[in-house]
């Protein structure tokens, strides 16, 4: 039975908005890469935990509805741990 076509037009919404979530992604982390590059360069430390944790108080104090700030802590925990893992590989580093 084929979906109803409101369901397909919702659905066509969402891979819409995922290619547009996949491509902000893929600009983050050409920033990272460049201020790890930045970093490396000027021997300052890779890891700042004070800006990781200012960071995400930031985000979760503006988690609009329907998210909550435990959401977007997890959300941004994961794509800040794997923005490091590709910094680490770029840099040959394999973890």
């Amino acid at each position: 039975m084929k979906p109803a076509p409101e369901l397909e037009a919702l659905r066509r919404s969402i891979d819409d908005l995922d290619g547009r979530i996949l491509q902000l992604v893929a600009d983050r982390v050409k920033v990272v890469l460049a201020v790890g590059q930045f970093k490396r360069q000027n021997n300052i430390a890779a890891y700042d935990p004070e800006r990781e944790r200012k960071m995400l108080e930031r985000l979760c104090s503006q988690a609009p509805e329907p998210l909550d700030a435990d959401t977007v802590r997890r959300i941004f925990e994961r794509l800040i741990d794997e923005s490091r893992r590709i910094e680490q590989h770029s840099m040959g580093k394999h973890s």
